[in-house]
């Protein structure tokens, strides 16, 4: 039966539709196009970095905002095929994206993966989720945290506080404007208590929402957080 279906229903690329030779790949082509991150990144948000140092380095950002998270990791830059990627998965239906970006995700993140982690997504407020029907992160973490063989918490986070689009704002203002927006589910207090958390979002910008879901996290008594993106907006993307 599964060989009859790839027969009448071969496999896709993920961006062009031509055929490939597994599910929730992409040809040849468009993997050339795509803008994964590879070689030296800085160790707090994952941005490409020039040079081959093996020991953890930072971006500039980094060495000058106070990141509330420990480590970070980025698999794409967004720009290109990365920014159309993390456009459909959000906007345009395409929950089919999350499994090979948390794929994707995990194979850069795997140097600041640790045994015992939590893994969360950065929440939708809870109008915004009626209205887009899911949350995009949400998505990722499920698959991210399957792989990875780490406990999922998928509500570990929530919007105490509905905030404007990021979009067209400075980084002062971003930072502003989540300012205590995402706080603990009181639920998941007990579970938070001396553990690390690893927190999931389809794109970092700023970094202004990943602060405010890891200074939540460790207001809770989590022990460290690090962030794991789909994409990071680099300065010279």
């Amino acid at each position: 039966m599964q060989a009859l279906l790839r027969l009448i229903y071969p496999p896709q690329c993920l961006s062009c539709g031509a055929e490939v030779d597994t599910d929730f790949a992409l040809c040849p082509a468009c993997w050339r196009d795509t803008p994964f991150i590879t070689g030296l990144v800085c160790d707090g948000c994952g941005t490409p970095l020039p040079g081959e140092e093996s020991t953890a380095v930072h971006c500039d950002d980094c060495l000058t905002l106070a990141r509330p998270w420990d480590q970070g990791r980025a698999a794409l830059l967004y720009r290109d095929k990365g920014r159309g990627f993390v456009l459909s998965l959000k906007h345009g239906d395409r929950g089919d994206l999350a499994q090979p970006a948390a794929r994707w995700m995990h194979r850069a993140s795997a140097p600041i993966l640790r045994p015992g982690m939590i893994v969360a997504p950065v929440p939708l407020h809870w109008l915004r989720l009626l209205r887009r029907r899911y949350n995009q992160s949400a998505l990722i973490s499920a698959a991210f945290a399957r792989l990875a063989g780490l406990d999922h918490i998928p509500d570990l986070l929530i919007r105490a506080r509905r905030t404007p689009t990021q979009d067209g704002r400075d980084r002062d203002g971003r930072f502003r404007n989540v300012t205590g927006a995402i706080r603990l589910h009181p639920r998941h207090a007990a579970r938070i208590a001396g553990r690390e958390v690893l927190l999931i979002d389809d794109v970092m910008t700023s970094g202004a929402t990943l602060a405010a879901g890891a200074e939540a996290c460790l207001a809770a008594g989590a022990s460290r957080v690090s962030v794991s993106v789909l994409a990071r907006v680099a300065k010279d993307a």
